[in-house]
Parts: structure tokens; sequence; C-alpha cells
């Protein structure tokens, strides 16, 4: 299994919309980026990534789970990009700014940082150990 972070403003997409598609999940789309696209692809089935509120809030607020692996993005007419479907675990009892985040040497090397444009990033196991820790997951 791996791990991944996955943005989302939460004016278009929020967790709580994210937990109202139930079990059939929803389609995570619009992605741009042939790096995040990159990402996309390479996430299976049973992966977990962090749901992050980007622009308002600026924190990690949730647990989703990829149930469908990569398939044409319905929303690409250029059929160039990719979209998986995944559904919602949980939220946080306590959400993570970025903040804090940022505040964690042993974070420091995180794409949430370094790249702090890419919507759709690896998070390694400790990172996702620590993190998880720090919401009280």
């Amino acid at each position: 299994m791996k791990y991944w972070l996955m943005k989302s403003e939460p004016d278009v997409w929020s967790i709580d919309q994210q937990k109202k598609t139930g079990s059939k999940g929803a389609p995570w789309d619009g992605v741009r980026n042939y790096q995040a696209a990159k990402n996309l692809k390479n996430m299976k089935k049973g992966d977990l990534c962090f749901f992050y509120h980007s622009n308002i809030g600026k924190e990690i607020v949730g647990i989703v789970e990829v149930i469908k692996e990569a398939y044409l993005d319905k929303t690409d007419k250029s059929g160039r990009f990719v979209a998986v479907t995944v559904k919602f675990k949980n939220k946080l009892p306590s959400p993570i700014t970025l903040e804090t985040i940022k505040k964690s040497k042993e974070l420091s090397h995180l794409a949430l940082i370094k790249q702090s444009r890419l919507s759709v990033m690896p998070i390694d196991s400790k990172s996702w150990k620590i993190l998880n820790n720090m919401s009280k997951v």
C-alpha cells in the first residue's frame, strides 16, 4: 500500500461533500499538471490519501481510499489526463494545518512544502505515521 496527499479547494470539493458520496465514492478529476497526473496513474486500489483543503484552510482534514484506479478523465477534452475514484474513510479528529507541518523538521522534505502547487503527491510511510499522530488518529 502507498500513501498520498490530494488537494482540493473546499469551496469546489470539500471533505463533507466527499463523505456524502458514501461507499460509491467520487472521481478525483480535473488534474492538469503532468506530475500530479503521473501520481494519479501510480495509485492502486486500497491506497490511502490525506484529503487536504487548499487555499481556504490549508489543512489536512481527512482520509480517503482509492477504490478505482486511473481511467480517462471525462472532464478532459484532450484525452490526456486521468482520474481515480476515492471514497471517504474518516475526518481527522484534529485537522493538521500547513503551518504546523512546516514547523516539523521531520516533515520538511514533503512535496507539500517543497512543491506547494502540486495537487497530488506521494507521502512516505514514516511521514504518514507522523501526520496521523499529529491529528490524534
